[in-house]
């Protein structure tokens, strides 16, 4: 079948090392929006961090962020869908956190809040351009329910994490890495796949007509439920093009 529906993971997938969206990039993807495609972003970044990459493609579609958490219209801003943490779960994970001397973060209404601002903050902030928000003590303590928490840590320890944090709230949680110092946390009924599946039965597109492109383990989900799910062969050092490269060969050279 044609493809209708393109979900483009950001880092490490459709953005380069510098955090940009390549020229041939930026080409085939307006290209394939002017043949008819619908083309998407399904990242885990938060709302305001992904929207300003819609606005520079002029993509006036739903974007898929917070590992599917929220799926909200990049020009309008109305939301379609947001399933965020329930706020007891939230307590108890940032409890344990706070035991284990572990670093999180959670974002409440599109902003970001830390305990203080550190290291892992400002690598975020680097990564990210988004300003964290310190609330001291009262971080523990958090009101509102998150549409995501993030889990920073040196890669060698973030498995172990991941492991601490699956033996306790089991499948009260979804847990995924997306990167050598990320750990996902999001709402069980939450990934990119399930989104996606949301964004296109909205659309009236099925199935086989939607490719997903990602490189982590928070873009399986995605990847496994579209009929074209395409694995970014370089991932994590993404300067080849490998998302101009598969829509010239899958979805434009077709059409």
């Amino acid at each position: 079948m044609t493809i209708k529906l393109i979900a483009l993971d950001l880092d490490d997938t459709l953005l380069n090392n510098g955090k940009k969206v390549s020229l041939r990039a930026s080409k085939a993807i307006r290209q394939a929006v002017k043949q008819g495609v619908t083309v998407t972003m399904a990242t885990g970044r938060m709302y305001k961090s992904a929207l300003p990459y819609a606005l520079e493609l002029e993509l006036d579609v739903p974007i898929i962020t917070y590992n599917g958490a929220l799926v909200k219209w990049s020009k309008s801003g109305e939301t379609l869908f947001h399933q965020p943490i329930d706020s007891a779960t939230t307590r108890e994970v940032l409890s344990l956190f706070k035991e284990r001397g572990w670093y999180v973060q959670a974002y409440v209404d599109d902003q970001l809040y830390v305990d203080k601002l550190n290291s892992k903050s400002d690598y975020y902030e680097r990564m990210t351009g988004i300003a964290a928000i310190p609330l001291d003590e009262k971080f523990y303590k958090l009101e509102g329910e998150p549409s995501k928490m993030l889990a920073i840590a040196e890669p060698e320890d973030i498995g172990g994490i991941r492991q601490v944090m699956a033996d306790t709230f089991g499948s009260r949680l979804n847990l995924a890495v997306s990167g050598p110092r990320y750990l996902e946390i999001v709402n069980p009924m939450v990934n990119k796949g399930m989104a996606l599946k949301f964004l296109a039965e909205s659309l009236g597109i099925v199935r086989a007509e939607v490719m997903a492109v990602g490189d982590s383990q928070n873009d399986l989900s995605m990847i496994k439920y579209a009929g074209f799910g395409v694995a970014m062969g370089n991932a994590m050092a993404n300067d080849a093009d490998g998302v101009a490269e598969a829509i010239e060969n899958y979805v434009l050279a077709t059409r």
